[in-house]
């Protein structure tokens, strides 16, 4: 479904600051698999979404999405394909323009858009059906301009966005880092209802540990530009955030002690 073969990014290649972003990633999804990705700040881990969305060409490597070549692909191209919900949840909506108008956004990506009227009554009352889905009272608020929803609601409505139109794979960057611990997990637990409902392909960026083993079906840990970790099935399943620390420490030959992973999965 997809597929990386030997991908790498360098940034500021030729320079005292040059940076191996991603050093010869290759890794594979298939469809309906949900990974989460987590690792040490400066592991890779943006930078493979971006490289995945299409935000960066990749420097080396190729990327196939359901068979296709996508490695030269602009981020336009892209968008009618993959779904994305960022960590800061005043990105991925329009401030400026209400609920049902950025719904109409999300729902036209990819496609070629003509002259009619932007909104119909059918698609009006689809919105609302899909927004009460996320029990945030949404749906009551079709006209309010986004930019006057908490965080919380602007962030569910960012992944309905993101999955209206079922995306062949789905990217979330530590989408509920930036949330209250309550809000976050209601923000989790939608994703997991929608992702589960749609059997949609998903990586999510976590620094949280114990989610990281819990949600989702496989947990891929990178260091420093590398997949140093690829944990499935029975061996997940009986796996405690000390036994992955462990491996980690063991596979890549350094430690999270410094790192706000740590934090995350006390």
């Amino acid at each position: 479904m997809l597929k990386l073969i030997g991908v790498s990014k360098i940034f500021a290649g030729n320079t005292i600051n040059e940076k191996l972003a991603l050093n010869d990633v290759s890794l594979s999804l298939a469809e309906g698999d949900f990974v989460t990705l987590v690792g040490s700040n400066g592991a890779g881990k943006s930078t493979l979404l971006n490289v995945i969305a299409g935000v960066f060409p990749p420097d080396g490597g190729r990327i196939f999405l359901d068979e296709r070549d996508i490695t030269d692909l602009p981020e336009y191209q892209r968008a009618g394909a993959i779904g994305r919900v960022f960590q800061n949840p005043l990105q991925g909506t329009a401030a400026n323009m209400t609920v049902e108008e950025n719904l109409v956004m999300a729902w036209k990506r990819g496609q070629r858009r003509g002259l009619r009227k932007a909104i119909h009554f059918k698609e009006r009352a689809w919105f609302q059906e899909e927004l009460k889905k996320l029990g945030l009272g949404l749906e009551d608020r079709l006209t309010a301009k986004v930019g006057l929803l908490s965080g919380g609601q602007r962030q569910a409505l960012t992944l309905l966005m993101a999955t209206l139109t079922r995306p062949q794979l789905l990217l979330l960057d530590e989408h509920t880092a930036s949330l209250d611990p309550r809000t976050a997990e209601v923000v989790l637990n939608l994703t997991c209802q929608i992702v589960n409902e749609q059997k949609l392909t998903t990586i999510m960026v976590t620094h949280n540990l114990e989610q990281a083993l819990t949600v989702g079906t496989r947990t891929v840990m990178m260091h420093e530009g590398k997949v140093v970790l690829d944990i499935q099935g029975a061996e997940r399943k009986r796996m405690s955030v000390l036994d992955l620390m462990n491996l980690f420490e063991k596979n890549s030959g350094t430690s999270l002690k410094s790192d706000r992973v740590l934090l995350a999965a006390k």
